[in-house]
């Protein structure tokens, strides 16, 4: 059973920490982005190196505290906030913003945990390398969080989730035990991998502090297009060709729908679509190439053998910097425009690739059931997540059919179980959708998830009721 962090309790913290570190909580601690939860926390610390992480953690293990660890406080389903319960503290890396070392010559950064992923990538350009993770909220996001989510983003085709960007991580354990596990190595076969068992656990485990991110080689050009597609059966099809003719080169290779197009529009965004009449499907398809591979050559002998085939349409080649910017500016301006119209249901799914193209009809035909709902699908096709989201009819509020959306999400998740796929594909469990993991999720698994929380968090206190159900 956990307790309240007391008056008394933050008076003993305090006091075993240097001078500022604790605060009252200001709003932005206790929201969830989308507004679909408020918060709660006694207060709010902010420590500056492992060593204060390990001292706290300590104490509120030592008094049953609970600790909602927050970084950039991105997250879209609920994990950066606990909105019942006894009241927790806040720990935010915040403070911990410091890139440690770079070393280009073996491809490699140790950066903090709060550190903006910007920062990050603007560190790696400074070196001529490349950090390859990539998000809509790179401008906010931190280490910690993206680490503790394992983060997708529109490149994992290439280079994969955050997950295998990582060598080695430095974190907490919920005692206060620091685990130094800052190796610049590639391979460490030396007992358990802890680092992956703390990636993706969202801050249930432990508190990462710091990691040794992979750098890479920059690629020395890119190209980028926005092809036309008859179907989606096209899109997967012309993703296969584009590996042959491009083997290990393709670094993103993103579906857009007409309905995403529309709600750009709809929403009174500036985006405007190239390509007219605005098709059904889009892929917007991006290259990393060396310099002895002509990047507009490459795209056009893909458009080329794609249309011969019938699988592309028409498409917009990139020629200059800023026209491959205002491709890239259609397809991260959708997000927004979903947030402006107001989905009824947003769902972030993986398919195995050969499943995508008849879940869509099927979903469809479910939803249609259920109501005249607007659907959006895009997301990152060349690893098999899509955003699938669902929106009210044209001049309906969401309150209006508000009623339908827990309906809406089971059909889309049980659709998606059914055909092998996975309910949270880059934006992790939280506590959002900690129900979905105990309704989809492998039994196996579960018990063995439940297993090491108790071992590593016996008496609960980090991030409680975040992807597995509290317990008293």
């Amino acid at each position: 059973m956990l307790n309240d962090a007391s008056p008394e309790f933050l008076r003993n913290l305090a006091g075993l920490l240097p001078k500022g570190r604790l605060a009252p909580p200001e709003p932005r601690y206790l929201e969830e982005r989308r507004g679909r939860w408020q918060g709660q926390g006694a207060a709010v610390v902010l420590p500056r190196n492992v060593q204060e992480v390990s001292c706290i953690l300590a104490a509120c293990h030592q008094a049953r505290v609970g600790v909602v660890p927050y970084a950039g406080g991105t997250g879209l389903v609920g994990g950066q906030v606990m909105p019942e319960g006894p009241i927790p503290l806040v720990l935010s890396v915040e403070a911990m913003a410091q890139i440690r070392a770079v070393y280009p010559s073996e491809n490699v950064m140790v950066a903090e945990a709060g550190v903006i992923l910007t920062d990050v990538q603007a560190a790696a350009q400074g070196v001529e390398r490349l950090f390859p993770l990539s998000l809509a909220s790179e401008g906010s996001a931190r280490i910690g969080g993206l680490l503790g989510t394992n983060a997708g983003g529109v490149n994992v085709l290439r280079y994969g989730n955050a997950r295998d960007l990582v060598l080695g991580i430095e974190a907490v354990l919920a005692d206060g035990t620091i685990i130094n596990g800052l190796k610049r190595l590639r391979k460490d076969n030396t007992g358990y991998d802890l680092r992956h068992l703390l990636i993706g656990s969202e801050g249930t485990l432990g508190v990462i502090t710091a990691a040794a991110l992979r750098l890479y080689p920059r690629p020395a050009q890119e190209g980028t297009a926005l092809l036309a597609l008859p179907s989606l059966g096209a899109a997967l099809e012309l993703l296969g060709l584009a590996q042959d003719l491009a083997p290990g080169l393709i670094s993103a290779f993103e579906l857009m729908h007409r309905q995403g197009i529309d709600f750009l529009q709809e929403a009174g965004f500036a985006p405007r679509c190239p390509l007219s009449p605005i098709p059904e499907w889009l892929v917007l398809i991006e290259l990393g190439l060396p310099p002895d591979v002509s990047a507009q050559a490459a795209l056009e002998a893909i458009f080329a053998k794609g249309a011969a085939l019938g699988l592309v349409s028409d498409g917009v080649v990139a020629t200059s910097q800023s026209q491959r910017a205002a491709l890239w500016v259609i397809r991260e301006t959708i997000p927004e425009a979903n947030r402006k119209i107001g989905a009824l249901a947003s769902h972030d799914i993986s398919l195995p690739l050969s499943e995508i193209a008849g879940f869509l009809p099927r979903a469809a035909a479910a939803i249609a059931r259920i109501g005249p709902f607007r659907i959006n699908a895009f997301g990152h096709l060349g690893d098999g997540n899509l955003h699938y989201n669902v929106f009210p009819p044209q001049g309906a509020s969401w309150a209006e059919v508000a009623e339908f959306a827990p309906a809406v999400t089971k059909a889309v998740h049980d659709l998606v179980d059914e055909l092998g796929g996975s309910v949270s594909a880059e934006h992790g469990l939280g506590r959002h959708k900690m129900p979905d993991l105990e309704r989809y999720g492998d039994p196996g698994k579960l018990a063995a998830m439940r297993a090491i929380k108790a071992a590593l968090d016996p008496n609960g206190i980090l991030n409680p009721g975040a992807v597995l159900r509290t317990t008293t």
